[in-house]
């Protein structure tokens, strides 16, 4: 370990680099950070919106039709206000 010492106008600060036994510092370790997800669009097939009108007017919840389709619950209610379908909230 050692030190390094850092003079500011108004202040001193001592900042201490902890080194490995091999010399190599820590933050030297080769790590990566976590890849990003793709984010994965699929279009709406007319079977889809068939679905999902279907299950609407069935007074299906949005959860449900979401889970059905294999969508978001945000992505759904977005086609069906596009579409001008009224989606129950249970």
């Amino acid at each position: 370990m050692f030190h390094l010492f850092v003079n500011l106008s108004c202040c001193s600060y001592v900042i201490a680099i902890v080194m490995r036994p091999d010399k190599t510092p820590l933050h030297k370790t080769g790590a990566t950070m976590a890849k990003a997800k793709k984010v994965v669009r699929r279009e709406w097939t007319r079977d889809d919106v068939r679905q999902m009108k279907t299950m609407a007017k069935a007074k299906v919840g949005v959860r449900k039709i979401s889970k059905a389709l294999k969508r978001t619950e945000g992505a759904t209610h977005v086609m069906a206000s596009k579409l001008g379908v009224s989606l129950s909230m249970t």
